[in-house]
């Protein structure tokens, strides 16, 4: 049986690289005006390219607070930003590069407002560097492959809604005639190195909780893949596009073929919990197409504990979202828009590297409020303890 035909756009046709800015530029640091600064990309994004670019961080709510960029107060979907004409016409003059990574990523607002904000603030920034003569970097999501059906839509509109916008977004940057990249990352954890993010992911709180034994069940088979890449890997490959004056395609920031299976990420999360104490119980996985027919239905019965409902409810939209049974495509460890001699991305992720990042981002998690030294004082134990207990 022939697959269905997909919903989605095709990827952006390659156009040829241009010379990188600060070649075309005669050496004068070029500006950079970024969306989303305060997010979690945005916050890595200013670590890759600060240095290199002076970047202009159009903000709504949330200061950034950092000395290295420039803060403008503006509002996505308000008539020219709700900025004034003259701060509008000396942006668009200065700006040389756009990377738009804002997004309305609360799955909790109204379905409508999602689509909204996501399509509409593409729109007023396309128009900006439009008016700038600037590419634009679109931040857009590996799981427009992953549509959702009929039936997880209407169970999980505020999921639906942001899958959908950002297809629609890819299109309207498709049919634009500015120049542009689509970016399209898998689900972002922290820095490899470190495990530090600028805020709690929901991949986060469900590998906590796993941790902690507070999931009995989850959502999809073992042999699942979940495609999660790290910040700094995603903010590279997006830094090494810029610099490289690429100015057309679509990228998939992804794993691809060595995405952990979900048995091997709950595997590593056990694991890491007798670093702390006893190992939990482990979930039990259950089948995708189970869990419409036989896991929401019996959550949502009126005998089933309302803070345990929410949490697997949680769970479920989740990884109803983010995993898949084959592997996504990825651009990661090729050389297209990479400076020379390098590959974007720097080198492609391995299992092994995805499986050590993990492990540094549940370690950065049980040392923040609500990991694991919150819970009566709980410190890791000594590493020969576990090792001595295993054996014996």
């Amino acid at each position: 049986m022939s697959p269905s035909p997909s919903p989605f756009p095709p990827p952006l046709p390659h156009r040829p690289p241009v010379l990188p800015l600060s070649v075309a530029l005669g050496g004068r640091r070029p500006t950079l005006l970024l969306t989303g600064g305060a997010g979690v990309l945005g916050r890595a994004l200013i670590d890759e390219l600060a240095a290199e670019y002076r970047i202009v961080c159009l903000r709504h709510r949330t200061p950034l607070q950092d000395p290295r960029v420039q803060e403008v107060g503006a509002d996505l979907l308000a008539p020219g930003l709700g900025l004034t004409p003259a701060v509008w016409r000396r942006l668009a003059a200065e700006t040389d590069v756009v990377v738009h990574s804002a997004a309305a990523t609360n799955w909790r607002a109204e379905p409508a407002e999602i689509r909204r904000t996501n399509i509409e603030g593409t729109r007023a920034m396309l128009e900006l560097a439009e008016a700038a003569g600037a590419p634009l970097y679109y931040m857009s999501t590996a799981f427009v492959a992953n549509p959702p059906s009929a039936e997880n839509a209407e169970r999980f509109p505020g999921a639906a809604a942001y899958l959908v916008s950002k297809a629609e977004c890819e299109e309207v940057v498709r049919d634009s005639a500015v120049p542009a990249v689509i970016l399209r990352p898998s689900v972002v954890m922290g820095d490899s190195a470190t495990g530090h993010i600028s805020g709690a992911q929901g991949l986060t709180r469900a590998l906590g909780a796993i941790v902690k034994g507070q999931v009995p069940v989850l959502p999809g088979a073992p042999e699942a893949r979940i495609d999660t890449v790290p910040q700094d890997v995603v903010a590279r490959a997006t830094g090494d596009l810029v610099r490289g004056g690429v100015t057309g395609g679509a990228y998939w920031l992804t794993a691809g073929e060595h995405a952990l299976f979900q048995h091997e990420v709950v595997e590593t999360c056990l694991e890491f919990a007798e670093r702390y104490g006893p190992r939990p119980h482990k979930p039990r996985m259950i089948p995708l197409e189970a869990v419409n027919r036989l896991l929401l239905p019996l959550i949502d019965g009126a005998g089933f504990p309302a803070s345990l409902r929410r949490r697997l409810r949680d769970y479920a939209e989740l990884l109803l979202v983010f995993q898949r049974d084959l592997p996504l495509g990825t651009s990661l460890g090729t050389s297209p828009g990479a400076p020379p001699g390098a590959v974007l991305g720097g080198e492609a992720v391995s299992r092994d590297f995805l499986r050590q990042a993990l492990v540094r981002n549940l370690e950065y998690w049980a040392g923040r409020p609500g990991g694991m030294r919150t819970r009566r004082g709980a410190e890791p134990r000594p590493a020969a303890t576990v090792t001595r207990e295993l054996a014996s």
